[in-house]
């Protein structure tokens, strides 16, 4: 027996399990699940114990002269309820049985235990339509998603979707509430993503008049609040808090010096590969927001510390990722979501309190330490990639002794 399965069974393995991955309805099924577990980076006794239950499964199968074509929800929770009956279930058969619904039918809603809802069916096509259509991003795509449904479930309480009954009413009223319970900073975000949502039920002819127009604009102030930052000797805190002798330290350190270094997003990390790092011309390649692409100078203390992490560190998959899962599956992480917690587990480690969390804090701290150390805000706007000046206009806020310069007296009292 080649690769995939002797990484998993062995001379000792039981006769008759290996009998029922070889054989039977899904023998090609196991196969490709068997490579995919090894491509993943899963332990050899957790894929073990992934493959032994889908052999029951397929020899469950078989007995009942069932096919690969006969595999649903339907006989998934039969065959699991059967094995609870018999006290036979362990922790996490019933995952593995359902992922492998997945490689024989790769349909948007295979483990719903229920058929979508016309809601879940509305949003998983405006998602397509933003990846598709608009060639999003994968986080404007997370972002826009809450926006729709929340619009959706409160017009069609009852949960039939008909877009041809909206009305500006409706528009303006779920607006306003939503104005009341959101931040000022995600307003902007509500607004722009139930347009967008509006625009693409009028591109696919679910509505006939541009709704997108009625959507009114919650009063928001620019440049109304200071930019949350840490100083520099708690950056440093932070970064150092990483054990470098470990796996996920030599991570995690590489990661946050990106941040803090060079102040990319959280989904720019997420996003990078190993492709984009240039060592003979010392250039990182940052795919920044926008499907813009911007070479930045690789400063020598973040490649050192890529470089050690990627030769003794990143462990070996199929996948072209920088940073990888330290556990399996080995893949990149799924989103900037798993940044920002990472980033938020480093600060407690490192005892720093901030009352603002996140991956943006590094961005904020490094415009803040430039400002204190005389550069412009052309300089910081270029280094950060901003692509309007009055994005980094902010940071003015926090360079003291220029404002104080500037300040006219307080009436009544001296400067």
């Amino acid at each position: 027996m080649e690769l995939p399965f002797n990484y998993f069974f062995n001379d000792r393995t039981n006769p008759s399990t290996l009998e029922a991955v070889t054989g039977g309805p899904l023998a090609a099924a196991l196969e490709a699940y068997a490579q995919r577990l090894h491509d993943d980076g899963y332990a050899t006794h957790s894929g073990f114990m992934q493959l032994r239950v889908l052999g029951f499964f397929n020899h469950w199968l078989d007995r009942g002269g069932l096919t690969a074509d006969d595999v649903s929800l339907a006989t998934i929770e039969q065959f699991l309820r059967n094995r609870r009956q018999s006290g036979k279930v362990r922790k996490g058969d019933a995952a593995a049985v359902r992922r492998l619904l997945t490689m024989l039918d790769p349909s948007p809603f295979p483990v719903s235990a229920s058929p979508p809802s016309a809601i879940e069916v509305s949003l998983k096509q405006f998602q397509q339509y933003l990846r598709q259509e608009r060639s999003l991003t994968e986080a404007t795509v997370i972002n826009y998603t809450p926006v729709a449904r929340s619009f959706l479930v409160e017009r069609f309480p009852e949960g039939a979707v008909d877009c041809r009954q909206i009305t500006a009413s409706d528009i303006a009223g779920f607006i306003q509430r939503q104005a009341s319970l959101i931040t000022s900073k995600r307003a902007p975000l509500v607004v722009t993503a139930l347009r967008s949502f509006l625009r693409y039920l009028l591109h696919r002819g679910a509505i006939e008049t541009d709704l997108s127009a009625c959507v009114p604009t919650i009063a928001t102030w620019s440049l109304s609040k200071v930019p949350k930052f840490l100083p520099g000797e708690q950056i440093q805190k932070i970064l150092d808090s990483c054990d470098r002798e470990t796996v996920p330290g030599k991570r995690d350190y590489a990661l946050l010096l990106l941040l803090a270094r060079l102040g990319l997003r959280a989904g720019e990390v997420v996003a990078l590969l190993l492709d984009d790092i240039d060592w003979e011309a010392g250039l990182i390649t940052v795919h920044g927001k926008g499907k813009r692409v911007a070479q930045m100078p690789l400063p020598s203390e973040v490649g050192a510390a890529l470089a050690n992490y990627l030769s003794t560190a990143r462990p070996l998959c199929s996948s072209r990722r920088v940073f990888i899962r330290t556990k399996a599956p080995l893949t990149g992480f799924a989103n900037s979501v798993a940044i920002c917690s990472l980033v938020d587990k480093a600060l407690e480690r490192a005892g720093v309190e901030s009352a603002y969390r996140g991956s943006h804090l590094f961005r904020h701290s490094l415009a803040t330490q430039m400002l204190q150390h005389g550069a412009s805000l052309p300089e910081i706007g270029d280094l950060l990639r901003h692509r309007r000046p009055d994005t980094t206009r902010i940071y003015a806020k926090v360079d003291l002794v220029s404002l104080r310069s500037i300040a006219l007296p307080w009436p009544g009292g001296s400067r």
